[in-house]
C-alpha cells in the first residue's frame, strides 16, 4: 500500500465512531418499543438491539466482540426488574470485514424464546428493497449517552430525517452501497458512540442498524448518521436462518 493510501486510511478509521448514544432525544413512552433490547456483557449494556422473532435479536456485527453474553428484554430502564436471556450464537453476514465495507448487521440466537406479551414484542423487517424519501421523518432509540454526556438508565428516542444517498456519499466517499443515512448532517439530532445496533424506525419497520457516525462530533456533527440497510438482505434469507434448528455461523 503506497504511503497516501495509508495516510487516507488511518484518517478514515480515526473518523468512524460506533454508536447510537442518543442526542437532543426524549424518554420513550411507557409500553412504546417494546421490540428493544439491550445486548449485554458481564459488565452490563453494551449494544442496542430489537427482537425479531421470538428467540432471535438484530444488532450491529462490531458489537460482537467475544464479551457478549446476554440481552435484556422487557423494560425501558435498564434498572427495573427486566427479562433476561443468554446468547446461544452469534451470526455475522459472511462478507462483513469492518464498519466501513458494510454488512455491520448481525443476528443473536437467544438460549430461550421470549414471552410475546405487554413486556416485550417483536419489530417487522420490511418484506422487500425499500426506497426512502428524502427527508422523511424516522425514529432511532437507545440507552447510550446523551448530549449532556450522561447515560441514562432509561430508553431514550428521536426523530431523524433521512438523507438523500448521494448527498451521503459527497460527505462519505466510501460509504458502503448497502447503508441508509439520516441524522447528524445538517441537525443536531441523532446517535453517538457507546450504543451501537439499535434500529432505524420508518413506518413501523426496522429498515436499518446504528452502524457509524463521525467519532467524537455527535452534538454538531459535520456528517451523516449511518445505519445498515435490512432491506438489502432478503427476508426469506434471513427466515431461513431463524426457522434452522442449528444455526450457521455466518448468514
Amino acid at each position: 500500500m503506497h504511503g497516501l493510501q495509508k495516510l487516507l486510511l488511518f484518517h478514515l478509521l480515526a473518523c468512524l465512531g460506533h454508536g447510537s448514544v442518543i442526542i437532543h432525544g426524549e424518554k420513550a413512552a411507557e409500553n412504546s418499543m417494546l421490540y428493544m433490547a439491550s445486548v449485554q456483557n458481564k459488565h452490563g449494556h453494551k449494544c442496542g438491539g430489537f427482537l425479531i422473532a421470538e428467540d432471535f435479536v438484530v444488532t450491529a456485527a462490531h458489537c460482537n466482540d467475544g464479551s457478549l453474553t446476554h440481552v435484556v428484554l422487557g423494560s425501558h430502564n435498564l434498572n427495573d426488574h427486566h427479562e433476561k436471556i443468554k446468547i446461544k450464537e452469534s451470526i455475522k453476514f459472511e462478507n462483513y470485514r469492518d464498519v466501513q465495507y458494510g454488512d455491520d448487521i448481525m443476528l443473536l440466537k437467544l438460549s430461550g424464546k421470549v414471552q410475546l406479551d405487554g413486556t416485550a414484542q417483536i419489530i417487522q423487517l420490511p418484506h422487500a428493497e425499500i426506497k426512502l424519501q428524502e427527508n422523511e421523518v424516522c425514529q432511532v432509540a437507545g440507552w447510550g449517552l446523551t448530549e449532556n454526556n450522561t447515560r441514562p438508565n432509561e430508553l431514550r428516542v428521536v426523530d431523524v430525517s433521512v438523507i438523500q444517498h448521494q448527498i451521503c456519499k459527497e460527505k462519505w466517499p466510501n460509504l458502503p452501497e448497502n447503508a441508509i443515512c439520516a441524522g447528524g448532517y445538517g441537525t443536531n439530532k441523532g446517535f453517538c458512540q457507546g450504543d451501537s445496533g439499535g434500529p432505524l424506525v420508518c413506518n413501523g419497520f426496522a429498515v436499518g442498524v446504528v452502524s457509524f457516525n463521525r467519532n467524537l462530533n455527535c452534538k454538531y456533527p459535520d456528517v451523516p448518521n449511518v445505519y445498515t440497510d435490512i432491506s438489502k438482505y432478503p427476508k426469506k434469507k434471513i427466515k431461513r436462518v431463524i426457522n434452522k434448528q442449528k444455526c450457521n455461523h455466518k448468514l
